[in-house]
This record gives structure tokens, sequence and C-alpha cells, in this order.
């Protein structure tokens, strides 16, 4: 092992940056195929059945873990349609502009005290940048099927999504103001102290803010109007089919992924250990690491799916009007409160 450590810390910083863009790329494509399988088991759970149980099992137990592959493979063989009236270019490339930020924002995401695989100062404003980006995907999707329903719920999503980020990037001022740096691994060592330290306490209506925000930015329900509405026709990839559509359906998961990860980087700490502080420090539970982050990931993203099986999807108006005229509001009046925090030395900025 003591060899393989030292050939590894001899490889070239480009070769090891790009071994970890592999395995992490790969970790959340697998993530998202098994987070698939968790949310129909949580709602089947929560719906008094069983969920998917047929496709394989380990050794008897795990039945169903295989559905994910199954579906791949589903949508993998279907036909993928052109509409004859459509952009096809735009068409092709519209699921990637979607996909590939919710990949490539994993580039800053701190996974451990020591791993990260670019550390730069300005983590948080290329997160925003990316999550920016997605709208043009679906934008384009709506557009460039030259059909009026499909324009119609990406204009409906596109306005969703431009108000609720502006409310998720005012609650991130906080965060900003709080830790007062935009590197997200020094977002989660400003926190370092114990659960007291956590930025959610003291930012807990800007926590509130994300969350929800993160839920709309997502269009997962109860937000999910673009994709069925009073006509249900899955808004702006009605015409998409097969690995085309998968794209956009990859996306939807990868995302609730990202947000997820952001809401325990910014507001609980990351990889910190809730028992930092109440154990002694050599104890193995009040260690930092990847383990707590993903157990914070973890509880979030089952959150989605329990709001997908518990409110019922909200009109249009009703969405609108939480953003902007409670969310945007909401974080407005808090940041002034964090500002006035820091400045008087309040809570975990005390020692600072």
């Amino acid at each position: 092992m003591t060899a393989i450590l030292d050939l590894w810390a001899a490889l070239p910083d480009v070769v090891r940056s790009t071994a970890w863009i592999l395995i992490v790329t790969v970790a959340v494509i697998l993530s998202v195929a098994f987070t698939t399988l968790w949310e129909r088991k949580v709602i089947g759970w929560m719906q008094l059945r069983k969920g998917p149980n047929r496709v394989g099992s380990i050794f008897g137990l795990l039945p169903g873990i295989f559905q994910p592959f199954a579906d791949v493979i589903k949508l993998l063989l279907k036909e993928v349609v052109l509409p004859s009236a459509a952009n096809k270019w735009l068409f092709r490339v519209a699921p990637a502009i979607t996909l590939i930020p919710a990949f490539a924002a994993w580039a800053v995401m701190p996974l451990d005290p020591a791993l990260v695989i670019a550390d730069i100062d300005a983590g948080l404003l290329y997160v925003l940048s990316l999550t920016s980006v997605g709208v043009y995907g679906i934008i384009l999707a709506g557009w460039a099927t030259n059909s009026k329903y499909a324009f119609l719920g990406a204009m409906r999503s596109a306005a969703q999504i431009v108000a609720y980020e502006i409310a998720m990037g005012f609650a991130l001022v906080g965060v900003v103001m709080a830790a007062g740096t935009l590197n997200l691994g020094d977002i989660v060592r400003a926190q370092e102290g114990g659960v007291s330290s956590w930025f959610f306490l003291w930012l807990f209506p800007l926590f509130v803010v994300y969350l929800i925000a993160g839920v709309a930015e997502t269009n997962r329900a109860p937000f999910d109007v673009a994709e069925g509405e009073s006509e249900i026709v899955a808004g702006f990839h009605v015409e998409y089919s097969g690995i085309a559509f998968a794209l956009f359906f990859l996306a939807e998961y990868a995302n609730m992924i990202l947000i997820s990860a952001l809401t325990a980087v910014f507001f609980l700490g990351g990889w910190l250990s809730p028992f930092e502080g109440v154990l002694a420090a050599d104890n193995a539970l009040a260690q930092p690491g990847f383990h707590w982050l993903f157990l914070k990931l973890f509880f979030f993203l089952t959150c989605f799916m329990w709001y997908r099986a518990t409110f019922p999807r909200y009109r249009y108006d009703q969405i609108m009007r939480l953003g902007w005229k409670v969310l945007i509001p909401v974080t407005l009046v808090w940041i002034a409160v964090a500002a006035v925090m820091v400045h008087f030395r309040v809570g975990p900025w005390s020692a600072n």
C-alpha cells in the first residue's frame, strides 16, 4: 500500500486530476442510477407497496437492485424520433447543455479535507454560473422542437428557474458574509467547532429558502408544473424519446444530488463531524471525512422524494408568488440580520 501511495504522489498533477475526474464522474453516474431506484423504493414504502422488485438480486437480497440498468437498456434501445420541423442540431445539443453543468460543478466540490479536484478561490461563483447554464438547455429544447406545447413548457420552466435562482443567490450571499470567502472548502472550514457553528442554525431562514429554491430549480414536485400542468404532456421535453429523453432524466437526478451536496456544504458543515467538540478529538466519530458529507447528502436527497410523495403540485401562479413575494423578501431581510451578527461578532463569529 505504501508503494502505491508513493507512486500516486509521484504522478504529475494533470494525471492525478484526470483520474479523480473520471472517478467522480463514474460515481455521480452510478449515484444517479441508484437514486432512481431509491426514489421508487421510498415512495413505495410510503404508499405501502414494494416498488421495483423483479429485476435482479444479490444472493436473494436487495430485490430489484438491477432495475436502473434495465431502465438504461430500455432507453438505449428506444428510437430517438426527430420531429420533421425541428431544428435538428439544437434538438440534439439541448440535453447535453442541461446535463454537462450538473457534472462539471463537482470539480470544485470539497469531498474531504484533502480531496477537491479544483481548489479555486471563486468556487461559489463557478457553481452559480454552471447552475444557471442549465436553463439554456431547457429553453433550447422547447424552442428547437417547434411545438407550442414544448415551447410553453420551456417558458414556464425558465421563468420558474430564474425566479428561484435569485432567491438562491441571495441565500448564498448570507453564507459568503458568514464565511468571508468564496472557496467551498474554506466555507466548510469556517463552520468548524461543532454543530453550534454550522451555518444552518444562524442562517436558518436562508437555509430554508435555499432548500426550497433547490427543489424548484430541479423542477421537482411540488414545483414540477413544467413537466405536467393541465395538459400532462411532459412540458419542454414532450418530443424527446429514447436516450435523448434519458439525458434530461439524468440531468434532473444529477442536479438533485448536486443541490443536496451543496446544501450540506453551505449550511451543515460538509465533511465535518456532528460530534466535533462533543467527543474527544482522537475519537473516530469526531473525525471529519467524506462519510459525513455522504450522510448529509443522502438525507437531503431522501427529502426530495419525501416531498414528491407528500405535497400536491402547486399552480403556476402560486409558484411565482412564493418565489418573488415570499422567498426573495425573506432573504433580503435575513441578509441584513446576518450583517448585524457578523459586525457585532454574534454566534459562531464571536471568536473571529
